[in-house]
């Protein structure tokens, strides 16, 4: 069911950006109404992986199809397969290695971010103008990494939270981007497919264990993952020459995303003091 769902949104996307290509204005329009549905539902406090999986199709798709045609097309084909051979490696290794029954934690409560619109129209904005830059500009053409970076952030920062928990969730993927850099490192040493396998393994334990855990952190931690995945993917498949250097400016493509989104998510989300007088009219 979700492979099918992915593919139904991924094939919207691709046709309209198909359709709409030589109509830049409406189809930016379309697509930020796309990212404000998803940022809306997660504003609801009702979050969903499935809502972010849709989110990372509605930036990848138009970028890569605008790029090349035939490129949009084999990224929606392996995207598709990848999301169906992971559900179908989760259930094998569930049926191998059933689940031990424990006392599970309290996991946090998720109440409605405050002002649930405009923070889903804000986050709309900052995502479609990060979209939009990647589009317009030829030197971030191919830098994918940018604008769903932005949406991971997007996803995980709370609007409440400020000094500890937003710096944590900071460093926390700066962390996903260096172990990825180091990762690089040690594949370019041992070049191989058991490498490769091994640094994805020990990532997903890291970062994939804590994410799996009932606690506010969670949240970050997959979103460190995710992090992790894109820079060491940019790197061991590039879409342009010159992996090396490919892959030291995508790392920095990571930190540009996160001074950007931290920078207009501060400029343009409600604020709790807002919302709370808001409430008490």
């Amino acid at each position: 069911m979700l492979t099918l769902i992915i593919l139904i949104a991924a094939l919207i996307v691709q046709f309209l950006t198909t359709f709409l290509a030589e109509q830049p204005p409406v189809l930016l329009l379309l697509l930020g109404l796309i990212y404000f549905a998803c940022f809306l539902r997660q504003a609801s406090g009702k979050p969903n992986p499935l809502v972010f999986l849709i989110l990372v199709v509605s930036v990848m798709i138009p970028l890569l199809t605008i790029l090349n045609i035939d490129l949009g097309s084999s990224i929606l084909t392996v995207f598709v397969k990848s999301i169906a051979a992971g559900a179908i490696v989760t259930w094998l290794a569930y049926a191998l290695i059933p689940d031990i029954e424990t006392v599970e934690a309290a996991r946090p409560s998720t109440s409605s971010t405050p002002k649930p619109v405009w923070r889903a129209a804000a986050d709309a904005l900052i995502l479609l103008l990060a979209v939009t830059l990647c589009l317009t500009q030829d030197r971030l053409a191919t830098a994918v990494v940018i604008p769903i970076t932005v949406a991971s952030l997007l996803s995980q920062l709370d609007v409440e939270a400020n000094g500890r928990p937003a710096l944590a969730t900071v460093l926390v993927n700066i962390l996903g981007g260096v172990a990825a850099m180091l990762g690089f490192a040690v594949l370019e040493l041992r070049h191989s497919l058991a490498t490769l396998f091994l640094l994805v393994l020990l990532a997903g334990l890291v970062f994939g264990g804590r994410a799996a855990t009932p606690t506010v952190v969670a949240k970050i931690n997959a979103g460190a993952l995710t992090v992790f995945l894109l820079v060491l993917g940019s790197a061991v498949s590039p879409l342009s020459s010159g992996a090396a250097e490919t892959f030291a400016t995508r790392v920095g493509y990571i930190a540009l995303a996160i001074v950007y989104t931290l920078f207009f998510a501060t400029l343009l989300w409600p604020s709790k003091g807002t919302a709370g007088r808001i409430r008490d009219r």
